[in-house]
């Protein structure tokens, strides 16, 4: 990958950085497997607005992704590496022996021509998904599933990998991006792999335009608001809240725990994320 940076011709370019990723093969999707996604604004099924400062923005079609990779013994050829506006991994389109296509994400080091494949008989090369019971302890996974068969939920982000450290009798031991260190069942599956597009992150917007292609409206401060809008706003002259950062409805926004997980999961935690 290339990063490119620009001469400061306008105040937009001056801070400006892209990533140029060679190893996208082509720019068009499979129509087979893109469909229309419907842009909600923020708002819910009651045309109410849910979350704030959302809307607009450069229209996309979702490419559907096998992440539950249970084409099991059948070799597929990567045929294309392409640009998922979903997403910030690349994606590859499969080619199976039987005439089935699929897209996966794309790891580091997969290319346009190589073999992939699923099951206990598949090599342990970036691409491939196995049961973590039957790869090897020490190697870097991801595209990780926490339920057998429902499909891979976690490290699915570009430059994301986690490592099998241990095996138990039902479960493994894998060590999340976070830190977090987590039980999962033998049965899942897992790819093999870091995922691609890792210098994602070294990109840099430039200006305020792109973010509103990308569908994200101003975020207002609110102790820029009036005090009938905000808890935080009014005052004489400029301030900064003067009390405790809260949401517009008087939620703690800052070091106040809102999550609620469930009950069964933390079980699962060896080592938490946050020591």
């Amino acid at each position: 990958m290339a990063i490119k940076t620009y001469k400061p011709t306008t105040p937009s370019l001056r801070n400006m950085v892209t990533v140029i990723d060679e190893t996208i093969t082509r720019s068009n999707s499979e129509r087979s497997l893109t469909k229309g996604k419907k842009s909600t604004g923020g708002r819910n099924n009651a045309g109410r607005i849910t979350t704030r400062f959302r809307g607009g923005g450069v229209k996309r079609k979702y490419r559907t992704i096998d992440f539950k990779r249970n084409k099991v013994g059948v070799p597929a050829k990567v045929a294309e590496i392409e640009y998922d506006p979903n997403r910030t991994a690349n994606i590859a389109l499969l080619h199976y022996a039987d005439g089935e296509k699929r897209y996966i994400l794309a790891p580091v080091g997969l290319e346009k021509g190589d073999t992939v494949m699923s099951g206990e008989k598949a090599e342990f090369k970036p691409g491939n998904a196995l049961k973590i019971k039957d790869i090897p302890v020490g190697v870097v996974i991801h595209n990780l599933e926490l339920e057998p068969g429902k499909g891979a939920v976690m490290v699915r982000s570009a430059g994301q990998e986690a490592i099998l450290r241990a095996k138990e009798t039902d479960f493994a031991q894998i060590k999340l991006p976070s830190g977090e260190v987590r039980l999962v069942n033998l049965n899942c599956m897992a790819t093999i792999g870091v995922v691609g597009n890792a210098d994602h992150r070294k990109a840099k917007i430039g200006k305020a335009g792109k973010k509103r292609f990308q569908g994200k409206r101003p975020h207002v401060r609110g102790v820029a608001m009036n005090p009938v809008d905000h808890p935080m706003g009014g005052g004489e002259g400029r301030t900064s809240g003067g009390s405790h950062p809260v949401s517009p409805w008087g939620q703690l926004s800052k070091g106040f725990k809102t999550r609620n997980p469930r009950k069964n999961s933390s079980k699962f935690i060896i080592e938490k994320r946050k020591k």
